[in-house]
């Protein structure tokens, strides 16, 4: 007995003093650990040294001296002193005196000093002031319009018989309160001074051109809707350049293309001067993910009209505020832009495709830049094949590798499948901690209501998001390679086998996206791309077999792919740090950042992270990366976090000066009272004011009057506001506000159908630029037919009371009339059939705010920026 228990004591020390050993000969065949911080830092310093030079690179601008030695070139000088006296007009609402008077007055004469300079007979310019009225729906509501202004203008070359026309659009009016200088400022400057240099030049060209100043997109996108139905030039208008801004500054982006037309695409990967587009952002920005919009989407669902969506997109912070001026806005974007732009017009203004669209609509385009050094399109079919092609070659480049790597090592096919299959789980495991992990911490921040920490200091979310990300996707391996040995494989070649692992879950992530018809996959397909030449190259020689020489390959080939996904990834970052202040409260909007650094981290670092597992004591690395983390961490929670600064990164807080009156059935005054409704920016609230001399007290939620009072008794004041009601408060205030201007609605008439089983209520509405109708039936009556187009009342799956009517006029003030039909179950139309809310908003710097007002804004903290203006709110019930 006792001889047994001996045999079994020294059986197990036998197995201990294996494994010591095999673990001492394992760390042996791993590199020293005080490379690894080097290690890491080289992908730092590349992404400071390549990365941001490049993102930010722009042309030099051209000065009106350059010019005669510049002949044909964009000059962004002239632009420059253009711009700056646009931005002295002021905010430029539409219905007020700065944008129906001065600035469509400002145009005209910029576009006839242009015309003064043209060459001799060549061209021919035409100039047009469209005054529209016209309706359409938006987001939830029916918009209307009336008398808004647009200054169209077209060149064309006097021997020119095409009717096939180029469409070139910005906007001119702008958001209350903003200046706009960027938005669209910059693009109306740049529009100018293309027309200049396009009409002055002794090179005609085939197609007219048609350059389209519309004085109402931020109402929203109601001009451009009056122009592409209605104007005369419309129908042969073939392609569309539409320029926006969304922010201020910066080069200006390719984010949305086609629909179809790929050839569009092709024109600007030959003619851009300054190429950055991506795929990406497209499918990003038509996910809606975005709170944004443009003109582009009204020209091409109702002018049916392919183009090119460009915008500028730095800076946002100062996007729709009062320092979107002049002095932030960089004159080499201007000329980065305008060089752009001047290309494509005078390239696509000589394209035979304009002929006849149609012949070559077919297909979609995948596009992409690659730093600004170069364009990469192809068709969307062409990108279908490549990536089923590369993934399949991608594994099977991999089971090549196991197979020598089984020959080599002298093992079973088997064992090696085994190892693999260990390996892959352990990756996918890896995988969802990536995302997992910076995803829990946006959850925690949001918990604790320590949401935007980032919003100024953007360079936290480095500790916060990255490095949990990294941490997370090399976490398992890292924890096998530490407690796990295998002797029979070389430790070199299970490092390999980990890069594998990851090459195969792209593979199959490029087949599933791209069979469900997304272009994104592209993503996926660069990774393989390169990844497989890499492997080919090691499968090719003796590097395969030597030791960690296999690396140098890797690593080679992978800086390309580092560079590309963080410049890729560094975009969205740009744009949406600063969007996620105006993104409401409803969502954690930490949640998409992370998001964001997740995914940007699994395709930059995806093939090299893994190999922190050469260095010895790579846990330890973690460890100080989840030290990282914590300093960060602690950071966000002190005032380095707090999202806001004035001027530079400011707090959003959107409220309206409202006097509510409203009416019952019997002609009484129910409610007769004044406050302040807010309309929430960001996920914070009004909760950082709490510590400041702003009253706050009596703030409420409004969704609790939903039931009582039609639209929640609150003024909201276009569909994203009335869908955003759970962001919306109520802050009663004593002195009743003064309300700048009329508000009248005149019942005309109320007459029965023949059945009696109906009801028309006739209307005469008359107020201000900007006014609202909501429609609620009350129980047992249903909406028949109105005055309005008929798209929501036909579309009940869709739209449901209470119905929003959004009226805005520019130069014609008349009265609006409009009817209602309403239609009974019982037939009892004697009694009360519907409330009906109409809204006066008093928006323009034409109407002045009363003192009170005036007093709560500058008990204000410096770093809060606010859109306001007066509005007056009667409900009836008929």
């Amino acid at each position: 007995m006792g001889l047994q228990v001996d045999d079994d004591k020294e059986s197990f020390s036998d197995t201990v003093l294996y494994h010591v050993l095999s673990k001492e000969k394992e760390l042996k065949r791993r590199l020293p650990w005080y490379y690894a911080p080097s290690f890491l830092l080289l992908w730092v310093v590349l992404f400071y040294a390549i990365v941001l030079p490049l993102f930010y690179r722009l042309p030099h601008r051209i000065t009106m001296a350059d010019e005669p030695l510049k002949p044909g070139q964009f000059v962004a000088e002239r632009a420059q002193k253009i711009l700056y006296e646009l931005d002295r007009i002021g905010p430029k609402v539409v219905g007020s005196t700065a944008n129906e008077v001065t600035t469509v007055a400002f145009l005209l004469n910029e576009v006839e000093k242009i015309r003064g300079e043209m060459s001799g007979d060549l061209f021919d310019l035409e100039v047009d002031v469209q005054q529209p009225t016209g309706s359409y729906v938006v987001g939830t509501m029916t918009s209307i319009y009336q008398g808004i202004q647009n200054v169209v203008v077209k060149l064309s070359t006097a021997s020119s018989n095409s009717t096939s026309y180029l469409l070139i659009n910005s906007h001119f009016d702008t958001k209350p309160g903003s200046p706009g200088a960027g938005d669209d400022g910059t693009m109306v400057v740049v529009m100018l001074e293309v027309l200049r240099q396009m009409s002055i030049s002794g090179s005609t060209f085939v197609h007219p051109i048609v350059f389209l100043f519309n004085g109402a997109e931020e109402n929203p996108l109601q001009a451009s809707h009056g122009f592409i139905t209605q104007h005369k030039w419309a129908p042969n208008c073939k392609a569309v350049i539409n320029l926006e801004v969304g922010g201020n500054g910066g080069r200006d982006i390719l984010f949305q293309s086609g629909p179809n037309n790929p050839w569009l695409v092709k024109y600007y990967k030959e003619h851009s001067k300054h190429p950055f587009a991506s795929t990406l952002a497209e499918e990003i920005f038509q996910f809606g993910i975005l709170p944004s919009d443009t003109d582009f989407r009204i020209f091409r669902d109702y002018g049916n009209i392919p183009g090119l969506d460009i915008a500028q997109f730095s800076n946002g912070y100062v996007y729709h505020t009062a320092f979107d001026s002049f002095n932030v806005v960089p004159g080499r974007s201007v000329q980065s832009t305008g060089e752009n732009i001047l290309s494509l017009a005078r390239a696509l203004s000589n394209a035979s495709e304009l002929y006849n669209t149609e012949e070559h609509s077919a297909g979609h385009a995948v596009f992409f830049d690659f730093l600004g050094l170069f364009f990469v399109t192809y068709t969307e079919s062409t990108g279908t094949i490549l990536n089923y092609c590369f993934a399949a070659i991608g594994v099977l480049l991999v089971g090549c590798s196991l197979c020598r790597m089984s020959c080599v090592s002298e093992v079973s096919a088997g064992r090696i499948s085994i190892l693999f299959a260990s390996h892959f789980a352990l990756h996918l495991a890896g995988c969802l901690l990536c995302i997992g992990l910076p995803l829990l911490m946006s959850v925690l921040y949001d918990v604790s209501d320590r949401t935007m920490t980032y919003y100024s200091n953007n360079w936290l979310v480095i500790g916060l998001y990255i490095c949990p990300a990294i941490i997370g996707l090399v976490l398992p391996s890292s924890l096998y390679h530490s407690f796990c040995s295998n002797d029979k494989i070389g430790y070199p070649y299970q490092i390999y086998v980990g890069l594998h692992a990851h090459c195969v879950v792209l593979s199959l992530l490029s087949i599933v996206l791209t069979a469900i018809g997304l272009r994104i996959p592209y993503m996926c397909m660069i990774s393989l791309l390169l990844y497989v030449v890499s492997l080919l190259i090691n499968l090719l020689t003796t590097l395969h077999d030597r030791g960690y020489y296999w690396v140098l390959t890797v690593q080679i080939v992978q800086l390309l792919q580092y560079v590309y996904f963080c410049y890729l990834f560094y975009i969205f970052l740009v744009i949406f740090f600063p969007a996620m202040g105006r993104n409401r409260d409803s969502a954690n909007p930490d949640m998409l950042i992370a998001l964001i650094c997740a995914v940007g981290t699994f395709f930059a670092l995806g093939f090299v992270v893994p190999l922190i597992n050469m260095f010895r004591w790579s846990t330890f690395l973690l460890i100080g990366l989840g030290v990282v983390t914590f300093i960060f961490s602690m950071i966000s929670v002190s005032d380095v976090g707090f999202p806001y600064r004035p001027k530079t990164s400011v707090m959003r807080v959107n409220f309206l000066q409202t006097r509510r009156m409203f009416y019952e059935y019997d002609g009484s005054l129910s409610v007769n009272d004044s406050g302040y409704y807010f309309d929430y920016q960001d996920r914070r609230a009004l909760r950082p004011l709490k510590d400041y001399a702003v009253n706050l007290t009596g703030l409420t939620p409004v969704d609790a009057y939903c039931d009582k009072y039609v639209m929640c008794g609150i003024p909201c004041f276009w569909s994203s506001w009335c869908r955003g009601i759970s962001s919306a408060a109520w802050l009663p205030r004593d002195e009743q506000v003064a309300v700048p201007g009329n508000l009248e609605l005149k019942l005309l008439n109320k007459t029965l159908s023949q059945s009696g089983n109906s009801a028309r209520f006739e209307f005469e509405l008359a107020g201000p630029p900007h006014m609202g109708l909501y429609i609620r039936p009350l129980d047992g009556v249903a909406v028949e037919n109105w005055s309005f187009i008929r798209t929501m009342l036909d579309k009940p799956e869709k739209y449901s009371p209470p119905y929003q009517i959004y009226f805005s006029y520019g130069v014609d003030s008349s009265s609006f009339k409009f009817h209602i039909d309403f239609a009974k179950s019982d037939g009892q139309l004697d009694g009360p059939i519907f409330e009906l809310g109409v809204v006066g908003h008093y928006v323009s710097q034409d109407f002045e705010r009363d003192e009170t007002t005036l007093g709560f804004i500058a008990d204000l903290p410096d770093f809060v920026y606010t859109m306001e203006w007066p509005s007056l709110f009667m409900r009836y019930i008929f």
